[in-house]
This record gives structure tokens, sequence and C-alpha cells, in this order.
């Protein structure tokens, strides 16, 4: 120990005084610290935007362990990340993988990070009108990117394209996800919607339809054509782009493959918007 081999023989008094009161402060963490400079304290007399972005992971943190404070923990986990967006957008397992990061203070993390990712994108449903695949993409690119697991997600839309309820169906493994038709359906009529939008991410980055996702597509057609419920679009979020169904022509192509002899309906009626 450090202390076992400076003494005051070895250091002039004042010196040793001030390397004991460093170490015992590290000891005891933020609660040392003057109050004023106290990260919960500074929030509430200065405002969260003095804050650093480690002190504000720090106080979502809490405390910190043994030898780092909250806020020394809050700076190594943006070191390690490289942005709060990175962190932010990082799988779970990256998180809880870091060294005093576990159990209640990386749910309190998540927690937030989640709230943050909610809060960016629209609440009121009814009054967010989706009229265009543009405007689809948008919405589901803040909904879904950075998204660890894969996620299949559908927008429930009235006549007038407005969202009325925005549900996630089905979630796992990359490649593992596959909703149940019978769930989707069943939801569209519970909410009287006349369209639905299907969307799901791939967290490996690329954003380009597999053969399982135009089957899967197809399938939802058929599916919904009795009952006159319109698939508008299958949305796919990549790391860096989006592909919209609707746009690469793929949906007229599964749509006409779906229909009757004779049926003369529409494919789609989303406006397009070439990327």
């Amino acid at each position: 120990m450090l202390l076992g081999i400076i003494s005051c023989e070895t250091l002039p008094r004042r010196l040793f005084s001030r390397v004991f009161t460093r170490m015992t402060s590290n000891s005891k963490g933020i609660v040392s610290w003057p109050q004023e400079e106290r990260p919960r304290e500074r929030l509430l007399s200065k405002g969260a935007q003095a804050l650093t972005d480690a002190e504000l992971v720090a106080i979502l943190i809490r405390v910190g362990f043994k030898g780092t404070s909250a806020v020394e923990l809050g700076r190594d986990l943006l070191k390690l990340f490289g942005s709060l967006r990175a962190m932010v957008e990082a799988p779970v397992i990256a998180l809880v993988d870091v060294k005093g990061l576990k159990g209640a203070k990386a749910s309190q993390l998540l927690a937030a990070m989640e709230i943050a990712r909610r809060v960016s994108v629209p609440s009121r449903r009814g009054e967010l009108v989706i009229k265009s695949t543009r405007a689809a993409s948008d919405y589901l690119r803040e909904r879904m990117h950075g998204l660890a697991d894969e996620q299949f997600r559908v927008l429930y839309v009235n006549r007038r394209k407005a969202l009325v309820e925005d549900t996630l169906l089905a979630q796992g493994a990359v490649d593992s996800v596959r909703p149940p038709l019978r769930r989707i359906v069943a939801r569209a009529l519970q909410v009287n919607a006349s369209g639905i939008i299907a969307a799901h991410n791939h967290p490996s980055g690329a954003a380009e339809p597999s053969e399982s996702d135009r089957l899967l597509t197809q399938d939802l057609i058929a599916a919904c054509r009795p009952l006159g419920l319109k698939v508008l679009d299958h949305i796919i979020v990549g790391e860096e782009t989006t592909f919209s169904f609707a746009d690469s022509g793929l949906l007229d192509e599964l749509e006409l493959l779906c229909l009757a002899p004779g049926d003369a309906r529409r494919p789609s009626n989303l406006q397009r918007v070439g990327r």
C-alpha cells in the first residue's frame, strides 16, 4: 500500500496531507466532493444543460465501483463507445459487459436510453399522417435504427393514412423473426385499420430483402386481400439506408402474383418517393 511507504518522515507534512486526502476522497467517490461540484446538485442549481455528457450518465448510473466514481465510469463509457449516440445504439450485451455496469445500473441506463428513443418519435399517433413511402421510412428509421435484435413492427393506418397503432409483433435473433400472420390481420380488424405498413430491421446493417422477406410479404398480401386490407409497404431498416418494397416495385410484383384472374385492383396507393 502507498500509505505504508509514504510517511511524514519521507514527505513534507503538507504534501503528505494532500496525498492522503486525495486517496481517501477517491475511495469515497462523489459523496466526498464539495456539494457545488456534485452532478446532481449542479443539475438542480444550474440546469441539465450545464452538465457534461459524463456527468449526465453518472446521474443515471448513480454510483461507480471501488476506486472509480460514477463520473469516471461515465467518462469510461463515452470513451469506449465514442459518443452518447453510439452508446444509445449499442447492443445490450455491450453495456452489461462493461466493468461496474451490472444489474440495476445497466437497467437504469437502458431504460433512460429507451425513453430518449421513444421521445424522438411522434407520440400522438392519430395526428401522424403517413402519405408517402418517405414519411414511413423516416418514422421507422427513428424507431428501429441501431437496435441490437431484429424486430418486426406493423403500422396500422386508417383511410386518410393517419397512424392508428404502431405494434411490435415479433422480436429475436437475426433471421429468426417471423410474426404470425393471423395476429397481424386480427389486430388490423381490432383497430379498424384500412392499411398496414410492415417493417423490420437488419441489425447486420444491409437493408436488402432476403428470399424469406419476399415470401413473408407475399403471404401477408394474400392474407389481407380477402378482408379488403391493403398492404401499403414493407420497409427494411438497415444501418445506413432503408429499403421499400413499394419504391422498388417489388410490392407490385408480389401483389400481381396474389391477384386472382380478372381482379383489376390497384396494387398500392402510398405515394412513392424516389431515393
